[in-house]
């Protein structure tokens, strides 16, 4: 008589676990997060919901962590890191790229609903509001952070800068006009955030004709 060989209990444990962050994310496309309940995802998983509370405290747990594999696989899919932002000596060029990438994650269905469900949630949901800061945006705005001091010391901004700060004029923007749809999101507009921030928003100074002392300074 041949022995079955015993089932590999963590495949199958990591078969639930996919199946369970589908369905999550599933259902809070098509019938939103609020009618979204861990019954309704196990259903939709093929699992006893004694499953999802042994791995999960509550949907809103489910759904983050749902999320976070989501940008972890599309970031595999796109030949990428997750949370990586370019460094190739033009910081304006990597600024624009990486928020051009952002506005195409925001317009994907895959990402929109569960995207606005957690940033909904995370208001009235103190702990999931925290982890969402700790899990989803804080290593992203770190890495902002590391590449505007890189800037800084190849001398591309001052080095009084604070770039916590700094990031915000291009990232709260777009985050903002996002949740809010007080506005379209699209390349231009990202462009221009950063065009803004870099450049600032005081009248330039016309290039002065060489040999010709600036306004200002006294000649010889």
């Amino acid at each position: 008589m041949v022995k079955k060989p015993a089932p590999d209990s963590a495949r199958r444990s990591e078969k639930s676990r996919r199946a369970i962050y589908d369905a999550a994310l599933a259902l809070v496309g098509e019938i939103g997060y609020p009618k979204t309940t861990i019954e309704g995802i196990a259903a939709r998983a093929g699992v006893g919901k004694q499953t999802i509370y042994r791995w999960w405290g509550s949907k809103a747990d489910v759904l983050l962590e749902a999320f976070l594999d989501l940008s972890a696989q599309a970031a595999r899919e796109a030949g990428q890191e997750p949370y990586v932002i370019p460094d190739t000596g033009d910081l304006a060029a990597d600024l624009k790229a990486v928020l051009r990438l952002t506005v195409d994650q925001l317009k994907d269905p895959r990402f929109e609903a569960p995207s606005r469900a957690l940033a909904a949630e995370g208001v009235v949901n103190e702990q999931l509001g925290r982890e969402s800061v700790a899990k989803l945006l804080e290593p992203s705005l770190q890495l902002y952070a590391d590449r505007l001091r890189s800037a800084q010391e190849s001398g591309e901004i001052r080095p009084e800068v604070d770039p916590r700060i700094a990031l915000e004029l291009f990232v709260s923007p777009l985050a903002q006009r996002w949740l809010q749809y007080t506005g379209p999101i699209s390349y231009d507009y990202t462009d221009t955030l950063v065009d803004y921030a870099l450049n600032g928003l005081a009248p330039r100074t016309p290039d002065v004709p060489s040999g010709t002392p600036e306004r200002g300074v006294v000649g010889p």
